[in-house]
């Protein structure tokens, strides 16, 4: 029988064959998605959904277009790693508001497909796009090539703009945008299809690193611009450019006053709206582009004493309203032209769209929960998607589309009809139970062996597998968070996942509690919540405790050790954070300032500074092509333990950037940790 491990890593964790990328037509005509043909198929195509009848019809077949070969540029494999894509095929299509036609990439190659009659065409290309847009007439499409956007259409392919300088490039987002930001791209239509409003990326002030292939010393190393905490970014300016070439610079920075270019939008009937934030992130700034001149004018400021929360969906223009969210008090807010109107204790996420007289969000009243729900202008509040578990959607012309993720798994509905999916069931089944924990309502699940693998009620060694940090959460009402931590379990353990201070969910103040300090509040978490699920449970072996995690869990765990080995008795740490000051400036300057400013935090926050007091056994891992946390965390880490006299274990990962998608590297991976607990707790 397939073990899990060997299942989870072939079906992408259950990615495969399940239904994604959703959108809805302006008009309600018609859905668009992607899917893949099986659960263990990674190749994605595009389907259309007619949401009266249910009916699904395969639109592009990638398989068939890809047969005369072609391969993904190196922008956008860099891209598909920031958005920690997993598939293959198309993952991704840009379409006009009613879907009637898309646009999409394939192995470098533009494809333009017309969905009312099912046909699809290939457009002249350079052969290495990636980020296609179509334009608002759907007659061309614009992409990036090389260091510049060309655009191709009926009038053949030809460059738009571009630059002969290696560190000067048009039309993608910089490092940190799309990978902090949430601003996958750089260029957007005007809405007469005559303009783009295109990003410029100056990255010479940038310091440059290098990636090696230790397994290949004969390749050259790849060179990345890399923005150190403290150090300088990109550059990055705008530029109106009509179609014959000619360029209107912009001046969005105001000077220099704003050096983070956070959004973008350029919609039928307004000015192009541009979302700004300054260095430090406390001001962020709403500006408007007179698009024959380039001035920009500021049209509103939200200003915060630690910093201002970037939100999916955020801002907009809901008619002639600009629609934010922001944090008002304990509760993170909907408000329109300065007012709040989504009510407190409503926590909202992400801005779905605006449709009709109601702003649709994501929310959620728990933590555990998000739900789908409708604003009205007078503040009134109609849930449309509740229930459990994590929903979200896509809406259009009164459509609403609707993906839940929940204890019973995920699916797709579009009114009353359910998307089909592929998805294989796991080989594990979830039996996360649900607490609230200690002084400051700790949210903790803890996982038992399942009824096949039980045990006779003595005490288990607890394993603690927490992600515990800023932008993500792991204790929801989702099959998908625990079935790791089930397979786990099922190996003997009782396994245990906290979110502490610094987590979603719970409002900005909740957030804000590890400014200037990304140790010790979340450990401290870690530990009481550990203590009082094992004062209401002697099922939880206090005297043979783990803990693993990966990116900031890693952090976490190695920090466990560290600090409290009372507690913690044996550490993995997958790629870690070690050492902040070598991680990337916004996200790490939002909570613990400029080096140059607050050294004292990344003082109090350094791994390596800590290494002599390791006494636990640790494994490091780390995939030596990663360009987030770079392999110099752990390496760094590693030799700062040999200096100490510290023994412990490092598992290099040739090839694996942050993400380990190879099939056998993600199975065999989960195997040697658990071995390794075994040995490090004695069972």
């Amino acid at each position: 029988m397939e073990s899990f491990p060997r299942q989870f890593a072939r079906t992408r964790r259950f990615t495969c064959g399940a239904p994604r990328t959703v959108t809805v037509a302006d008009d309600g005509s018609r859905v668009l998605f992607l899917r893949s043909s099986s659960g263990d198929d990674p190749i994605n195509a595009l389907w259309c959904l007619d949401p009266v009848t249910g009916e699904e019809r395969l639109l592009v077949d990638p398989g068939a277009l890809l047969a005369e070969g072609g391969h993904d540029s190196n922008r956008e494999r860099a891209r598909r790693e920031r958005a920690r894509e997993v598939g293959e095929g198309i993952v991704a299509y840009d379409g006009l508001p009613d879907l009637s036609r898309v646009c999409f990439v394939l192995a470098g190659r533009v494809f333009l497909a017309d969905v009312g009659e099912g046909r699809v065409v290939e457009l002249l290309s350079s052969g290495d796009a990636f980020d296609p847009r179509l334009s608002p007439d759907g007659a061309s499409v614009a992409y990036v090539s090389g260091r510049g956007v060309r655009i191709t259409g009926a009038g053949g392919d030809h460059r738009l703009i571009g630059d002969s300088t290696d560190t000067v490039s048009w039309g993608s987002a910089e490092f940190v945008a799309a990978e902090e930001m949430g601003r996958m791209r750089g260029h957007w239509w005007a809405p007469d299809a005559g303009h783009l409003l295109v990003a410029r990326v100056e990255v010479a002030p940038v310091a440059e690193w290098w990636i090696a292939s230790p397994v290949e010393p004969w390749s050259t190393p790849r060179a990345i611009r890399y923005p150190a905490a403290g150090t300088a970014n990109a550059v990055v300016g705008l530029g109106i450019v009509a179609l014959d070439g000619t360029v209107v610079d912009v001046d969005w920075s105001r000077d220099g006053e704003f050096e983070y270019l956070a959004d973008v939008q350029w919609i039928e009937g307004s000015p192009p709206m541009l979302v700004a934030q300054t260095r430090d992130q406390r001001t962020l700034v709403v500006l408007e582009v007179d698009p024959s001149t380039g001035s920009v004018g500021e049209v509103y400021r939200v200003v915060d004493d630690d910093w201002v929360d970037l939100v999916p969906g955020a801002p907009c223009r809901w008619g002639g309203a600009l629609v934010t969210v922001e944090g008002r008090g304990e509760t993170r807010r909907l408000v329109v032209d300065g007012e709040a109107l989504s009510p407190d204790g409503l926590q909202v996420r992400r801005i779905v769209g605006v449709d009709g007289d109601r702003v649709v969000v994501c929310a959620s009243n728990d933590p555990l929960d998000v739900d789908v729900v409708a604003i009205g202008r007078d503040g009134s509040v109609d849930v449309l998607a509740s229930g459990g578990g994590v929903h979200a959607a896509a809406v259009g012309g009164g459509v609403l589309a609707v993906s839940v993720a929940d204890l019973d798994g995920s699916r797709l509905t579009v009114g009353e009809h359910r998307v089909a999916s592929f998805a294989e069931e796991p080989a594990v089944s979830p039996t996360p139970t649900f607490h609230v924990v200690g002084e400051r309502d700790l949210r903790a699940a803890v996982l038992f062996p399942s009824g096949a693998s039980g045990h006779d009620g003595s005490p288990l060694p607890v394993l603690l597998d927490p992600y515990g940090g800023p932008h993500a959460q792991r204790v929801q009402r989702v099959r998908g968070q625990f079935l790791t931590s089930q397979w786990f379990a099922d190996q003997g353990f009782a396994v245990v996942v906290v979110d502490g201070r610094g987590t979603p969910g719970r409002g900005p103040a909740w957030e804000r509690m590890v400014r200037g300090d990304l140790a010790q509040p979340v450990l401290e978490d870690q530990v009481d919540a550990l203590h009082a699920l094992a004062v209401a449970d002697d099922r939880l072996d206090l005297s043979r405790v783990a803990i693993r995690g990966w990116s900031f869990g890693g952090y976490l765990a190695a920090l466990a050790v560290l600090r409290r080995p009372d507690v913690f008795h044996a550490a993995i740490a997958g790629a870690p954070v070690t050492d902040w000051r070598l991680y990337d400036t916004h996200y790490t300057e939002r909570y613990l300032g400029h080096p140059d400013e607050e050294p004292l935090n990344y003082e109090c926050t350094d791994l390596c500074a800590e290494a002599g007091s390791l006494t636990r056994p640790l494994l490091l891992i780390h995939g030596l092509a990663d360009d987030n946390v770079v392999a110099a965390h752990t390496l760094a880490f590693s030799r700062a333990l040999l200096e100490a006299g510290r023994p412990h274990q490092v598992l290099p990962l040739s090839g694996v950037t942050h993400m380990t998608p190879q099939e056998e590297v993600a199975e065999n991976l989960l195997l040697l940790q658990l071995e390794f607990l075994q040995e490090a707790l004695g069972l």
